[in-house]
């Protein structure tokens, strides 16, 4: 077979979501893990999502031959990659089939774990909110082609009529984002296996090119970031990977994608390894230089100029004019600059689906906004030429200037604020005042906030929402649920109590639907991770709050209990972080307006008796730059806008907050900084990593890594429990160890969370007693 060359439309984005515009493929997911339908019934639901999928981007102008991408996925995209490859660890050996392959119930039970093992690592994909799976691989896994997928679903898109665009994450990236498999020698880099992937890659090339598709992406997002490597050797990575797969002629042509931000100067190099087509991320990168696009003369340029982060319609002048410019720069390189590709900057899975199905929003935000469908609208009518270019340097967005945008008082407070808004009391002060205030043991047990949201909740919630349960009724039910968790709690013999957030839909949405200069969707799902969807909120305008969100419900719980009850918020990056936030400002001028709302909650909070307030900041690391040489000034605004929100509390008030399925080895000083007075952290999926990276005796407030991934529905044991806490001991003084699980419990059910609550209690009383020992007490 000979390659042929077809050249790329002239618009394409490079992903799409793949949920489902009702959430089709997580009701699927959870009604097959429930045993609801069978295998079959979960298939031709899929099935239906995808050809239902493939339809739409026809219908939206992405008709041409691989048009569209193929981007769909059962859970997650590098998990799918790792699989094609063989990778599975050893401690899954049980999954993979006599024939060497792993089915659908094997690629759930690496994602989700199963009663004897705990499903893979999970973290976050780049600076983004989206969860994956980390591929683990040791200098002996059996590396070959085993799995197919990807060419299953470019057949069956021929079968719809589509023709996709299939998508793999590149072998560079996949090894970049894996972890050496435990038992790994010392020093073993997943890297050392490169050349055997990409030898599983040009097979699956081969399979794909006999096919008949006409093109291929590989994702390489890792070239956006800073890597373990130096530019130099990653320079040379990519040579070798992309180059080796572009020599071969019984392929289909290669687009290789770098999204998420820009890659400077390896862009020459990814030039010359032979890809028929390049994209480059134009939203946070910069327009290459004539210099940078030397080789452009023998590939297609995929100018990503549609933001597929956010959910801002994109100021199409400004887009056509940079178009035009990078066409005069591909020119003056030796390219063609007809060949050059409207795009959008990363994939689309990062936003919903339409704006058609939404009914509430104001009609003057709703004109300002874009979703998957409206971008891909954009994208045709960008490549179709129809817009007169502005300025390359003038607005990105749609300008915004209707009523709550702009508060006067609001930009007065924050200009108001001075270093001593962010100071408190010295730790030794505030831990000896919160000693005596709480009298809390050794160990003490808690958990991170919500409790499972049953049936009757949600019930109650969509009813009062519905208009059909008054405000009485509503409240009613949310009290009884709470002291339904309060006096399971005290019966599990927890230390430190929470009220189980039954009122929350969301941990971002409740508040933004409690401050101004927020609005909420009704439809507006993104997909976090496997069938794990949230809904976004839209910051648009001066965050403030108009009255109290969380006091009356704290002090209910607390009336019940005389254990200490946790007030629970959301700090302000992880509010940025989980809604799409206005573009007009910096996002540190955003962050301090969120920290002073919540520094008005805290101290609300605080005078009602609350003695305990949590902050939660699992996005802490999340929004951290993927360039070393951006992090201090994000970490100077974010640490001081939860320093704002929380600085105003009294010595003897305990803060808390919370991180989770992040590196967060990396930010371990920018934790330190946040000054809270115990912090919580997801220790359990990560098998403890975290506490390789703290000294003895150096992390001198209270920790909590967590001892139970609660995002599997696994149950751990007592003894398993205790083993983590002991490991924990001898890094962290027992006085400022705390026992908790890895994160909130919303989405378990109330059979495995008592009995891994009860577990947890039991090893946290065994390892207090083996502390007391020791102590001689």
């Amino acid at each position: 077979m000979t390659l042929e060359s077809t050249p790329l439309p002239a618009a394409t984005p490079v992903g799409y979501p793949r949920i489902g515009p009702d959430r089709e493929l997580k009701k699927a997911e959870e009604a097959y893990w429930a045993g609801r339908i069978d295998h079959a019934e979960f298939a031709r639901r899929t099935r239906a999502l995808r050809r239902a999928t493939r339809t739409r981007l026809t219908t939206l102008g992405l008709d041409a031959a691989a048009a569209a991408p193929e981007s769909f996925s059962l859970y997650d995209q590098v998990l799918d990659a790792a699989l094609a490859a063989g990778i599975v660890p050893d401690r899954f050996a049980s999954v993979v089939t006599a024939d060497g392959t792993v089915d659908d119930d094997g690629l759930f039970a690496l994602a989700r774990g199963t009663a004897e093992q705990p499903p893979l690592e999970m973290t976050k994909w780049f600076d983004t909110n989206y969860h994956y799976l980390v591929p683990e691989i040791g200098p002996d896994t059996d590396v070959r082609l085993a799995s197919t997928r990807v060419v299953d679903l470019f057949t069956e898109s021929l079968e719809d009529g589509a023709g996709t665009r299939p998508v793999l994450v590149g072998p560079l990236t996949l090894l970049l984002l894996a972890k050496a498999q435990d038992g790994a020698p010392e020093g073993f880099d997943p890297l050392e296996r490169l050349d055997e992937v990409v030898a599983v890659y040009a097979q699956l090339l081969t399979r794909l090119a006999a096919a008949g598709a006409p093109w291929v992406q590989l994702d390489e997002p890792a070239l956006a970031a800073d890597q373990r490597v130096d530019a130099t050797e990653l320079a040379e990575l990519l040579q070798r990977s992309i180059s080796r797969l572009a020599a071969r002629s019984d392929r289909p042509q290669l687009l290789v994608t770098t999204p998420y931000g820009g890659i400077g100067d390896l862009l020459p190099t990814l030039l010359a390894t032979g890809a028929e087509a390049v994209h480059v991320d134009l939203t946070r990168g910069e327009l290459p230089t004539t210099a940078q696009l030397a080789g452009v003369d023998t590939v297609q340029l995929v100018a990503g100029l549609v933001e597929g982060r956010s959910v801002w319609r994109t100021e199409l002048p400004t887009a056509a004019a940079r178009l035009a410019e990078l066409r005069a720069r591909v020119t003056a390189a030796g390219g063609d600059a007809a060949a050059v590709v409207a795009s959008t900057s990363v994939s689309l899975q990062h936003v919903p689906h339409t704006l058609e199905l939404e009914t509430s929003l104001p009609a003057e935000l709703t004109a300002t906004l874009a979703f998957a469908d409206e971008k891909i609208t954009e994208l045709v009518t960008l490549a179709g030429g129809q817009v007169e270019a502005g300025t390359v340097d003038g607005p990105r967005s749609v300008p915004r200037a209707f009523e709550g945008v702009r508060v006067d008082a609001v930009r007065e407070r924050a200009a108001a604020v001075t270093p001593a808004d962010t100071e408190r009391a010295e730790h030794a002060v505030r831990a000896e005042a919160q000693r005596r205030a709480l009298g809390l043991p050794d160990l003490p047990t808690t958990t991170i906030g919500s409790f499972p949201q049953v049936a009757e909740v949600r019930a109650a919630r969509a009813a009062h929402r519905r208009g059909t349960l008054d405000a009485a009724g509503y409240e009613q039910a949310m009290k009884d649920e709470i002291a339904r968790v309060i006096t399971l709690q005290e019966e599990l013999g927890l230390d430190v109590l929470v009220h189980g957030e039954p009122e929350r839909n969301d941990m971002v949405q409740y508040f933004a639907e409690h401050l101004e200069g927020f609005a909420t969707t009704e439809h507006g799902w993104v997909q976090s991770y496997g069938s794990r969807c949230t809904r976004p909120s839209i910051l648009f305008g001066d965050v403030h709050r108009r009255a109290p969100i969380t006091v009356d419900w704290s002090t209910y719980a607390q009336s019940l209990s005389p254990h200490p009850v946790k007030g629970m918020l959301t700090g302000p990056v992880t509010i940025l972080a989980w809604s799409f936030v206005r573009d007009d400002q910096p996002l540190g001028d955003t962050a301090a307006q969120v920290g002073l709302a919540l520094r008005d909650e805290v101290t609300d909070l605080e005078a009602a008796g609350i003695r305990i307030v949590q902050v939660d900041e699992p996005a802490l690391r999340e929004l951290l730059p993927l360039r070393d040489a951006e992090h201090a000034d994000y970490l100077d605004w974010s640490v001081r806008s939860f320093r704002l929100a929380t600085s105003g509390a009294a010595a003897a008030t305990q803060i808390h907050t919370h991180l989770c399925y992040s590196e967060f080895t990396v930010v371990l000083g920018a934790i330190d900084a946040l000054d809270a007075d115990v912090t919580s952290i997801e220790s359990a999926r990560s098998r403890g990593e975290i506490l390789e990276a703290v000294e003895p005796g150096a992390f001198l407030r209270g920790i909590g890594p967590g001892v139970w991934d609660i995002h599997s529905p696994r149950v751990p044991g007592p003894a398993e429990i205790a083993e983590q806490l002991r490991r924990a001991r001898a890094v962290v003084d027992p006085g400022r160890l705390w026992v908790n699980p890895d994160c909130g419990l919303k989405t378990r059910g109330y059979a495995e969370t008592e009995a891994s609550l009860r577990h947890l209690v039991q090893a946290a009383r065994e390892v207090r007693a083996e502390a007391e020992v020791r102590a001689g007490v």
